[in-house]
């Protein structure tokens, strides 16, 4: 049962959706369990990615167009962002605005702790949005099956590369303030594998939908896009932070979304 408990806990911790009451009781938490619960993140990409697939077949076949794909892509988007309270974005528009805001390590983090988006965060989420949206345009081309898949794939897959951040990089968030501080005390390796369980179907499922070359394409996508985060993080902060876990999960998302679209 412990489990079902971590997962409902990475439920509660990483989307709105409510785990209160008499459930939340038996859930129970602790910073063990919550760093537990980082394992089932890949899981909550199956939720959420499945929620905006649903979403986007839904639009996509009342609005048959180009533009209706593209309305498509736009609706599942608000869907997870009212999923996950716009967890990531938050985390890509911190660290746009800290990195971009100061070439001091120091004060760069303050930056990213500070609640109001400035003008790097703001830029950086037009351009991912805006790229988010023209590529599942694109790959509704092909189908909304091929879209579909896609977007479950990726936000699983996504959720699975931050935690090889917190495994390899050090954490150098506020150990007093950051919620994700018991995330970051080091991910155990059986916490890992249960998390490639989790993603192990969703390679298969974009495969069910685009050819081998392409679900290669995203899988080395994903790494390199995850190790470019990795690399930019340990030159610039000597380590990452709870924000840096968002932004990666988002470049990965589009990463991903990039390889499966591109035409060869």
């Amino acid at each position: 049962m412990s489990g079902i408990r971590h997962f409902l806990l990475a439920l509660q911790f990483f989307t709105r959706v409510p785990v209160t009451g008499s459930l939340a009781t038996w859930v129970g938490f602790s910073p063990q369990m919550l760093r537990a619960s980082a394992a089932h993140l890949p899981g909550i990409g199956w939720l959420v990615g499945g929620v905006a697939a649903l979403v986007f077949v839904a639009v996509g076949v009342g609005l048959q167009s180009v533009a209706g794909a593209f309305a498509a892509a736009v609706l599942s988007t608000v869907a997870t962002v009212m999923l996950t309270g716009a967890f990531h974005e938050d985390g890509l528009a911190d660290v746009a605005d800290g990195l971009g805001g100061s070439a001091n390590r120091d004060r760069a983090l303050e930056i990213m702790k500070d609640s109001r988006i400035g003008a790097f965060g703001a830029v950086a989420l037009v351009l991912a949005l805006g790229l988010k949206f023209a590529l599942l345009a694109t790959l509704a081309g092909r189908g909304l099956e091929a879209a579909a898949f896609a977007i479950v794939g990726a936000h699983v897959l996504s959720r699975l590369a931050p935690l090889f951040l917190i495994r390899w990089l050090p954490y150098v968030g506020d150990s007093g303030a950051s919620k994700a501080k018991p995330l970051a005390d080091a991910i155990s390796g059986s916490a890992l594998v249960i998390a490639v369980l989790w993603s192990i179907p969703a390679v298969a499922l974009l495969l069910c939908a685009h050819d081998v070359v392409h679900v290669v394409a995203a899988l080395l996508a994903v790494v390199v896009a995850a190790g470019w985060m990795a690399r930019l993080f340990m030159r610039r902060l000597q380590g990452f932070t709870g924000d840096g876990l968002g932004a990666t999960q988002q470049v990965c998302e589009l990463a991903i979304y990039l390889a499966l679209a591109w035409q060869a």
